[in-house]
């Protein structure tokens, strides 16, 4: 019998989150599902953490993911935006721990390379490559749902290998792993 895995792909973000839930069965992917949790309209940064923690905890029941992929912040100039979005990364990584389903982090470039082979591909290209990919009919409007969908796709490509990025199977290995970060 061949197993089967649901990987649901996390773009982390306090203006919008996007999502992208794959199926792989054996050596096949099969597209299930992309979508965004828009968040322009709160001013409440706390809000909008709590919605992000809903939203991944009813993505997670609604689809019994059994592998979460997440793009983790890249470095930009702007400490606050760098903090907000390491919070809604934070957030969502501890919707994920808390119904102990194995993270694993993606660098941005990383996922871009996986995708189109080119790290420096711009949102555009990664998703028309997905269309290409997953034989999606049309494209959403905002590009983040299908940078989730990405990290998902590249999790797939990257499973199996050695090395993948940041692996976190529960509270415990994140503990173990980053014991820099609690105190």
């Amino acid at each position: 019998m061949t197993k089967e895995r649901i990987i649901l792909g996390i773009d982390p973000g306090t203006t919008i989150m996007g999502f992208g839930l794959i199926k792989v069965v054996g050596k096949n992917m099969q597209f299930l599902q992309l979508n965004e949790l828009d968040l322009k309209k709160y001013n409440d940064h706390y809000l909008k953490l709590k919605l992000i923690f809903e939203r991944t905890i009813e993505l997670i029941d609604t689809h019994n993911p059994d592998e979460i992929a997440i793009e983790a912040p890249f470095f930009g100039k702007n400490v606050q935006s760098m903090l907000k979005l390491g919070r809604a990364q934070g957030v969502a990584m501890a919707a994920g721990l808390s119904r102990e389903i194995p993270i694993t982090e993606y660098l941005p470039k990383k996922i871009k390379m996986a995708i189109t082979g080119n790290g420096s591909a711009s949102k555009e290209q990664v998703a028309k490559m997905l269309q290409s990919l997953l034989g999606l009919k049309t494209l959403p409007k905002n590009l983040d749902a299908t940078d989730g969908l990405a990290a998902a796709v590249c999790h797939f490509y990257n499973s199996g290998k050695v090395s993948v990025g940041k692996n976190y199977t529960g509270w415990g290995a994140f503990v173990k792993q980053n014991p820099d970060k609690l105190g």
